[in-house]
């Protein structure tokens, strides 16, 4: 069997695990647009900011293609499928066959049409990649005198962007569209304190704008004019809105194409042998009941496995994931999940505490009796409660008034559900 796998992230590796766990013989080939062995995404940003060296960026030790059998290809980039031919086109003029296909392409930073911004100005930087750090490294080196930089974005990757920015003694300035940062997930509350967190540190905030123009010369980019009218002054912008599954080499093949590429409960798309993993997939959510891409890397890593599983044979299902957001920024831990930024109406039943003094809030949404959202900020230890009981729809309604309660625990709940939650020798709860 030829396995081939398109990409060298989480949802890769999973699937490279699952394989060899079954197929210890097979032929893997593994194919990603980056030249690095496979490291931890999430890490990018405390390499930037210097928490972390080179030697702990890896997601698996160096010799981890060899004694999987993995024949590797990085630097090669798809541009093309032929589903027909089962055959990959290679932007190296190369073709490859395969009989087992995975997808596992990730995403595509969003590059906004902002007038005066060209793709080749000097300071211009996107960030979700290895690559990215060391582009931005060069280019500080290479300055040598830049204080000021903006993020265009008050997402996740905005938001660690500037931390790491901040850690290197920058003057960082956060430019966000909408009224409060990650506002996918945060309602306001839950902003303000991210907000405070950042501005502790130095940063400063700007809602509720975005970049009109650029402005540089052949040096490099020397500032910015907002919508809003207001002029600032950079020697560095890092755009951070956000990423789109990346999913361009499919144009013109019969793979199913939503948001991401649409994907079965076993990880497979509607073209027999060709499977979707990771970032790149719109996969069942556990909450919406319905398809959509979740870019968690634990989910990516599970559903690579699954679909490995699937391509070497055996018959698995994936049952589903939940947009879960866990982000720590500038000393701040916080916790999102589900419909997190529901208000109470006539459908939602919204909890909240708040210690302002503590730099605590907690927020909890409920619908029809169970939990279906979820804020933490400050103190997020019970975060895997929670995500327990929307995972299994557990009815909390004899438990609602303890729900924010410094008391609540699994001790809390049905003694029948906790034997679901705690298992092993000598345990009894």
């Amino acid at each position: 069997m030829n396995y081939t796998i398109v990409g060298n992230s989480s949802a890769a590796i999973g699937a490279v695990e699952a394989i060899r766990a079954i197929d210890p013989d097979g032929q893997i080939v593994l194919i990603s647009s980056e030249t690095e062995h496979t490291y931890s995404r999430p890490l990018i940003s405390y390499r930037l900011a210097g928490k972390v060296d080179d030697d702990r960026m890896a997601y698996r030790p160096d010799d981890f293609y060899h004694t999987q059998k993995v024949q590797t290809m990085l630097g090669e980039t798809v541009v093309g499928v032929d589903t027909e031919k089962k055959t990959l086109q290679l932007a190296s003029e190369r073709t490859l066959s395969y009989d087992k296909l995975l997808l596992a392409t990730g995403g595509t930073p969003i590059v906004p049409p902002i007038k005066g911004l060209e793709k080749a100005m000097a300071g211009v930087f996107t960030f979700t990649s290895y690559g990215d750090v060391r582009e931005i490294e060069a280019y500080l080196d290479k300055r040598g005198n830049v204080r000021d930089a903006i993020v265009l974005g008050g997402g996740m990757i905005g938001l660690k962007t500037a931390e790491a920015l901040l850690a290197r003694g920058m003057k960082v300035t956060i430019v966000e569209l909408a009224d409060r940062l990650l506002s996918a997930s945060f309602d306001k509350t839950a902003s303000q304190m991210m907000v405070e967190a950042l501005e502790r540190k130095g940063a400063a905030v700007t809602l509720q704008t975005t970049i009109a123009d650029v402005f540089g010369g052949s040096s490099g980019i020397k500032g910015v004019h907002l919508s809003s009218g207001s002029e600032i002054y950079c020697q560095m912008l890092v755009l951070a809105i956000g990423v789109r599954p990346n999913v361009g080499y499919l144009k013109g093949s019969p793979v199913e194409v939503n948001r991401g590429i649409v994907v079965d409960e076993r990880m497979q798309t509607n073209v027999a042998d060709v499977y979707a993993a990771g970032d790149v997939a719109e996969a069942y959510d556990l909450l919406l009941e319905a398809k959509r891409p979740i870019p968690i890397l634990p989910l990516a890593y599970r559903q690579g496995m699954i679909a490995g599983r699937n391509m070497a044979g055996h018959d698995e299902t994936y049952r589903g994931g939940l947009a879960m957001n866990a982000i720590e920024v500038c000393g701040l831990p916080t916790v999102s999940l589900g419909e997190s930024g529901r208000e109470e109406d006539q459908e939602y039943e919204v909890m909240t505490f708040l210690d302002a003094r503590a730099g605590v809030y907690k927020k909890v949404v409920i619908r029809g009796g169970r939990v279906v959202g979820l804020i933490l900020v400050g103190e997020v230890d019970r975060a895997g409660i929670y995500t327990g009981l929307i995972e299994r729809k557990v009815d909390v309604s004899s438990v609602k008034h303890m729900l924010l309660s410094d008391a609540f625990g699994l001790l809390s709940l049905d003694p029948q559900y906790r034997k679901h939650m705690v298992s092993g020798p000598g345990i009894e709860v």
